[in-house]
């Protein structure tokens, strides 16, 4: 049985602490607008998977009270930065099984300001969920005062350019391109641009990422409800209904360690798997593709994206960035929400605020934003730990 996709919706992502909102607010915002988006009530949501990560058990069933107290079951999913991702891949599950014939997939998150640590969590260190991939780094790289999350990042960046050649100014590019594509998307927590001189010039955060280069912390929630082909004939909904053609997660296998290298460690053997077992299942190759929603939650990681993505050989994909190949007049549009690192990454939230964009995109409601013609879209949602979910989108 097929899955669709007939409503989404988000909240404008805000710096934490910006917008006096509980939880609860943001995710009635978002909930409401992607219900009122398909034309369907929550009465008639028959399942509800909610991603966060920060907050307590079941603060999932928490958020959603505030569209209603129906009874239904509600699904706690915390995949570190792919938990939004693995909340639409359940809702895509239960209607593909048929369990449900209409799902309302929800993810959000209420953050701290500052940098992440190394987990979404404290305690025991060696019982940390990614443990073992600080491990390679401090083997590799040592183990610096910077946050944990952009030394690994930063470190697989300074591995890609030893390897390939790649520059400070092809990372800086990335982050150039997606805050240039965020002056045009209201939902992003900044829309500003600036050349790549500029994010070169911004404070460093660890050697060559600069802050410009990373995603921020974040407020926000995002949903999309979900349903089968019959419950969209039997409402009408098929004429806004964007198709879920293909789906893949994967986690860490022997490849994310065995080279001792980040590259590696932050999850570029999970993200070549899973795009590979997409491209599989729909038929397509990256050459289909029209739009790319992918995490970027630090310039390297686009990169990294693109040659696990089939965008580029390996090592090409700092020169394809410059080239001008994943904006605006290029073969393809990668991020035209301005990314993780403009638009804002709430870690609950990211994976189906990316799939909002992208539905946004292939009905044509992009607004200023939008990718002409676009038919095939794919979106790409990473968390450390590990996971990494890619969606193919058709219409």
């Amino acid at each position: 049985m097929k899955a669709y996709i007939v409503g989404v919706g988000m909240t404008k992502f805000e710096k934490p602490e910006t917008r006096d909102w509980s939880y609860p607010d943001m995710v009635r915002e978002a909930a409401s607008a992607a219900l009122d988006d398909a034309g369907v009530r929550y009465e008639q949501v028959e399942q509800v998977p909610v991603g966060h990560c920060f907050q307590p058990s079941t603060a999932g069933q928490r958020a959603v009270y505030e569209l209603g107290l129906t009874g239904v079951p509600v699904y706690n999913v915390d995949n570190n930065c792919a938990t939004g991702s693995t909340a639409l891949m359940l809702a895509r599950q239960f209607v593909e099984g048929g369990a449900a014939d209409c799902v309302l997939a929800v993810g959000f998150e209420k953050m701290a300001r500052g940098a992440l640590g190394g987990s979404s969590r404290g305690g025991d260190l060696a019982a940390s969920p990614v443990a073992r991939h600080y491990g390679i780094m401090a083997a590799a790289h040592g183990f610096e005062a910077s946050p944990p999350t952009a030394q690994i990042f930063g470190n697989a960046a300074r591995e890609h350019m030893d390897r390939y050649g790649t520059t400070p100014a092809q990372l800086a590019a990335v982050g150039a391109k997606n805050h240039r594509h965020s002056v045009n998307n209201p939902y992003a927590q900044f829309q500003d641009a600036y050349t790549v001189e500029e994010v070169l010039a911004s404070r460093t955060v660890h050697r060559p990422l600069t802050k410009l280069q990373c995603s921020p912390t974040s407020d926000g929630a995002a949903a999309a409800v979900v349903v089968s082909e019959r419950f969209a004939d039997r409402h009408g909904l098929g004429a806004r209904a964007v198709e879920i053609a293909a789906q893949a997660m994967t986690t860490d296998t022997a490849a994310s360690f065995a080279s001792g290298a980040c590259i590696d460690a932050v999850g570029a053997p999970m993200s070549r798997a899973a795009a590979q077992r997409v491209y599989e299942s729909a038929g397509v190759g990256p050459g289909d593709l029209d739009v790319i929603e992918l995490h970027d939650c630090f310039s390297i990681n686009e990169l990294l994206t693109y040659e696990a993505l089939g965008l580029c050989g390996e090592g090409e994909s700092g020169k394809l960035v410059e080239s001008g190949a994943t904006t605006y007049g290029g073969r393809w549009v990668v991020n035209p929400s301005g990314g993780l690192i403009s638009k804002g990454h709430p870690l609950g939230a990211t994976g189906i605020a990316q799939v909002a964009e992208l539905t946004w995109q292939l009905r044509g409601e992009a607004g200023a934003r939008q990718v002409t013609g676009a038919r095939t879209a794919l979106a790409h949602n990473i968390g450390l730990g590990g996971a990494a979910v890619v969606t193919l989108l058709r219409r």
